[in-house]
């Protein structure tokens, strides 16, 4: 009984844990897009040719000072979300606008 009450528990706990919030960005230049790995506040970030970019891991942090940080270290972004809280138009211009 004590078995099947943990693999109950285990196969309810395992989507949860793969479920992990999006964090992505779009590059407003793509040719700026790195093309290898880059860690920024421990987040690994990995973009493709077109300036898409996802990140695994990060700090917590909120996702204006993410941004900030990022785009400090690729350019600026066209859309930008962390840990899956997306940012406006208005946050991203403002997070573009602090890179200067």
């Amino acid at each position: 009984m004590r078995a099947l009450i943990a693999i109950a528990v285990l196969a309810l706990a395992v989507p949860a844990a793969a479920q992990t919030p999006a964090t992505s960005l779009t590059l407003a230049d793509a040719a700026s897009a790195p093309s290898g790995r880059v860690i920024i506040d421990g987040a690994s970030w990995s973009c493709d040719e077109t300036g898409a970019c996802e990140a695994r891991g990060g700090t917590n942090q909120p996702a204006d000072r993410a941004c900030r940080r990022v785009v400090a270290r690729l350019g600026a972004v066209t859309a930008f979300s962390w840990k899956g809280q997306a940012l406006n138009e208005q946050e991203i211009a403002a997070c573009n606008a602090s890179a200067g």
